[in-house]
Formats: C-alpha cells, structure tokens, sequence
C-alpha cells in the first residue's frame, strides 16, 4: 500500500532494505523526489559531531527522542546522532 507522505518509494524501500529507519529512509527519499533539495551535495555548515561538547550532542539527542541516551559517551551519542 502506497504511503502518500513518501515521494519516491523506490528509493524508500531501498533504504530500508539497507537497515534505514523509516524516518531517515523517508527523509532521503523525499528529498530526492524534490527539485529544490540536493541530498547527495555537501550540505550543512554545522561543525562535526566531534567538535560538539557532550552536553550539546545530549541536548541534540534528547530533541531527535534518542532512547538510552543518558548512559551513552561522547562516541556512542556522536554514532546514535548519525544514524538516526
């Protein structure tokens, strides 16, 4: 059954073959299915995960609603923020 909120299916059922979270694999999809987006382009000008204190990358992991994030270091948010 075709989702209406997804714009490209193919590229979303792909994604998540691949291990994708529904969210990541239909934010890339959509993304690609829209003119004014370029998702394979170097975007952001946000600094590296790396960069971040661990407060911030909590902060950022407690708005994204990431599970267990209170007992995760430094590495373990950075790798839980970007495969989210």
């Amino acid at each position: 059954m075709p989702n209406a909120s997804i714009k490209d299916e193919k590229t979303y059922k792909s994604l998540r073959e691949d291990g994708a979270s529904r969210e990541k694999a239909a934010r890339i999809a959509n993304a690609q299915a829209s003119d004014s987006q370029h998702p394979s382009e170097k975007g952001g000008k946000q600094r590296p995960y790396e960069d971040w204190t661990k407060d911030h990358l909590y902060d950022r992991a407690q708005e994204l609603g990431i599970e267990g994030r209170s007992d995760m270091d430094k590495g373990a948010l950075i790798d839980a923020l970007r495969n989210h």
